[in-house]
């Protein structure tokens, strides 16, 4: 799990690649980064790495559960955590201070999801994303509200419900957003599985088609057998040398074409490693 306080809002594309590129690799291993929305309110924009696709975005909330003034809001916030007012460590001796941000919310998030790690550690980043966006919950005076919505994502985390709750596991991203690079999967390892894993799974590919090659190769070795067998029989009945004895020569008559029925059209082979992208689904809370 990797909790990201810190945030940059860049117009910069090589900082802003840099930063999609870390979460994706993140990803491609399993890890779950979670990223503050950014503090600036209306007037911010897309903060990195919370916007960056794979990430999840954190918004953060007041005590009374409404957002917070100061929340970045956009499509690239998927939940939101108390955030004003948050004690913690200073960072300096054994002083304690008040602080209030998004940052102070990812860590909420962060923690939530790790407790979910402890509890199902079979369950992949995005899987252990679907259980906090499936049990977020809204404050009632905001339950009309269309889910993601630009502020809250899909709702206020609720740590307890998403490790008592029965929630199926889901895909293996969840709601989170695939990055390009690993939609399809010879771009990077697959997701939950180890190299040693990848590396077998391989050399199976490498075996499987190497049967298929060999396979072909005798296919089309069979049907050439099979059309000189079939041009000499035509060769002998027409009288030709080498044919049958006593049979009267005559004068040959050119064939009209016939249709070869050994010469097959062979369609390429389907790459088995070649996914659709997975479809982006709504993921509404549970209440």
């Amino acid at each position: 799990m990797i909790s990201v306080s810190m945030c940059f809002d860049s117009t910069d594309p090589r900082q802003i690649e840099a930063a999609n590129e870390a979460v994706a690799y993140a990803l491609s291993r399993d890890v779950l980064v979670v990223g503050g929305a950014g503090n600036e309110g209306d007037k911010g924009g897309k903060c990195y790495p919370a916007a960056s696709p794979g990430a999840l975005g954190v918004g953060a909330v007041k005590n009374d559960g409404f957002i917070w003034e100061g929340s970045n809001p956009g499509d690239f916030v998927s939940l939101a955590a108390p955030g004003t007012h948050i004690v913690s460590a200073s960072g300096s001796g054994n002083e304690y201070r008040s602080g209030t941000g998004t940052s102070d919310a990812t860590a909420y998030v962060a923690a939530a999801a790790a407790l979910l790690r402890s509890k199902f550690p079979d369950l992949t980043a995005g899987q252990i994303a679907n259980r906090l966006v499936k049990t977020a919950a809204l404050p009632d005076a905001e339950k009309g509200l269309s889910l993601p919505d630009k502020r809250y994502g899909y709702g206020i985390i609720q740590p307890l419900a998403a490790l008592k709750e029965d929630i199926p596991a889901g895909s293996n991203y969840g709601p989170l957003t695939v990055p390009e690079s690993l939609k399809e999967k010879s771009a990077a390892p697959a997701i939950g599985m180890s190299d040693e894993e990848q590396a077998r799974a391989d050399r199976k590919a490498i075996i499987a088609w190497t049967v298929i090659g060999v396979g072909g190769l005798a296919v089309i070795g069979l049907i050439v057998l099979l059309i000189a067998k079939r041009s000499r029989r035509n060769s002998n009945q027409t009288g030709a040398p080498g044919g049958r004895a006593g049979y009267p020569q005559y004068a040959q008559q050119p064939f009209p074409p016939q249709h070869n029925p050994y010469q097959q059209q062979v369609s390429p082979h389907q790459n088995p490693y070649q996914h659709p992208t997975p479809p982006h689904s709504q993921w509404p809370p549970q209440q």
